[in-house]
């Protein structure tokens, strides 16, 4: 099977053997880590493969040893800043242990999801990685049955064999109205999005519960998708009202910049002397000047350094199904009054 390429031509191991005078299995030895191959062999192997612009084909020799070093990471909404936050994280981490990411965007139609998903089935990706929200359980089940190691960021799903990690959502919640009832804040609402995913949810229902043992009743609204211009909208609806709010949590960072936005320029208030607002996940906007945004920094790269970790040192046996959990760290700005 060809193993590199020069100009248009592929050049094989054994063209690297026949110019170094040596054996086609010194060649291999010489590329494969660990391998017992005298130093003069090496320095031969090395120079003819400079000089023939000689690499080794990975994927080829995952069919001898079924072992890609392949990660494939699969999410939707790759383009807002918190999921390319993660892409950047587990990227980064993943080549420093010497693997290689390979990305699927599910935010097409289904059916282009299921050929995408095959495409790293046929690379024979060692391990999926799923960022929260997508995809569906029927394909998480797919990669655990072709073998591979599985990890879940922010999901519910119990499936039998993948690792879950996530965000304790519920703490960072009941913080997140904590202060802002400290804060004096009484009519509150919470900016959330139609997307629906575990981890949207259970901030709302954690925020939720909280504000119902404390006596507040407290709304939720829902202007479309978890974007900018849903937040937006979301301010639109909410602060023409006589009896309008005066705090808002915001499931996400994003839907917290788009209404703090509309907050101060449609209708002309001052964050926070007329509005608190507190978001979640600290993206890289929500520490700009012009929002200084109170928010729950998600500890991504932690997540990236347990994923790499496990990579590299697999539990024996089964895989545990029990979630590591993660704590959401505050981040104190401008946007929710003092204590």
């Amino acid at each position: 099977m060809p193993e590199s390429r020069i100009g248009r031509s592929f050049v094989s191991a054994q063209q690297v053997a026949d110019l170094a005078g040596v054996s086609r299995s010194a060649v291999s030895r010489t590329f494969t880590e660990g391998a017992s191959v005298s130093k003069a062999t090496r320095q031969k192997v090395l120079q003819a493969a400079d000089v023939l612009g000689y690499h080794v084909n990975q994927l080829a020799r995952s069919l001898i040893n079924d072992n890609s070093g392949i990660v494939c990471i699969i999410g939707a909404d790759l383009s807002t800043p918190y999921q390319a936050r993660i892409l950047d994280a587990m990227t980064r981490r993943l080549q420093a242990i010497g693997r290689v990411a390979m990305v699927i965007n599910t935010s097409g139609e289904s059916a282009r999801v299921e050929v995408a998903l095959r495409q790293t089935l046929h690379y024979r990706a060692d391990a999926t990685v799923v960022l929260s929200g997508a995809p569906p359980a029927s394909l998480i089940d797919t990669c655990l049955k072709s073998g591979q190691h599985v990890f879940l960021i922010n999901r519910d799903d119990r499936l039998e064999g993948p690792e879950n990690l996530a965000v304790d959502n519920v703490t960072a919640s009941r913080e997140a109205f904590h202060m802002l009832l400290r804060a004096g804040c009484r009519k509150i609402a919470i900016v959330s999005s139609m997307a629906g995913t575990p981890s949207l949810l259970s901030r709302e229902r954690a925020f939720l519960a909280t504000a119902s043992d404390a006596g507040i009743e407290v709304s939720v609204t829902r202007a479309g998708p978890t974007t900018y211009a849903s937040g937006y909208d979301a301010a639109r609806l909410l602060l023409p009202q006589s009896d309008r709010p005066d705090a808002a949590f915001c499931v996400t960072d994003l839907l917290a910049c788009g209404f703090m936005d509309a907050a101060r320029f449609e209708f002309g208030m001052a964050v926070p002397a007329d509005i608190c607002i507190v978001g979640f996940d600290d993206i890289e906007q929500a520490g700009w000047a012009s929002y200084a945004l109170t928010t729950f920094r998600q500890p991504i790269d932690q997540m990236a350094d347990k994923i790499a970790a496990l990579l590299e040192e697999p539990a024996e046996g089964t895989v545990s199904e029990a979630a590591v959990s993660f704590q959401a760290t505050p981040i104190w700005r401008k946007s929710v009054r003092p204590k």
